[in-house]
């Protein structure tokens, strides 16, 4: 079992091409708020972008925001049971039953539901509708990706629904990811 989450400074930079993420996770109003500023590239496109996510205490998505350092700024709501809005209220019902938000360009989100399911080795593989940003145009869609876990609390399996990709993931003491295989190393903080 993970233990109980403290305030905590990650960094994170890409294996291939320029970059870093500066994150910063601590406990807040009895749940979990990240903060990060990430920079990279994606193909030819370079970005800069900072996020906020706030999870409810059992790792729901309750918001989350992201912006560019240029202005462009995406921010949804949710119910944390796979229901979203935009901030006018609005409801978005092409990401229903979609818990869980994947951002690109960052190993963090992958911590969110990998803490939130609590997969044991004699777990079946976790299916999961996930709400993608992609940081290059900042539209959502929704993506299929399974988790397994491989040793508890320490390795997990992630795959694309479709087969494309795979990676086993180490993780530390509070579920954020050591390596990312071929994308992501983790630096010292």
């Amino acid at each position: 079992m993970f233990r109980p989450l403290s305030p905590r400074t990650v960094r994170w930079r890409p294996i291939e091409g320029e970059g870093l993420e500066h994150l910063v996770i601590t406990p807040h109003d009895g749940g979990i708020r990240v903060d990060s500023v990430v920079i990279g590239e994606q193909g030819d496109i370079s970005y800069g972008v900072r996020y906020r996510i706030d999870c409810d205490a059992r790792w729901h998505v309750r918001s989350f925001s992201v912006e560019t350092m240029a202005g462009q700024r995406l921010a949804l709501l949710s119910d944390g049971k796979g229901h979203w809005r935009n901030e006018d209220g609005d409801a978005l019902p092409e990401f229903d039953g979609c818990i869980d938000i994947d951002l690109a360009g960052t190993p963090f989100t992958n911590t969110i539901p990998i803490r939130r399911l609590g997969l044991t080795p004699q777990s079946e593989t976790a299916k999961l509708a996930m709400l993608y940003v992609p940081f290059d145009r900042f539209e959502p869609f929704r993506d299929g990706q399974h988790y397994t876990c491989l040793e508890a609390d320490r390795l997990y399996r992630y795959q694309a629904e479709d087969c494309s990709f795979s990676a086993d993931l180490p993780v530390d003491e509070d579920g954020l990811v050591i390596d990312y295989p071929g994308l992501f190393e983790r630096l010292k903080a």
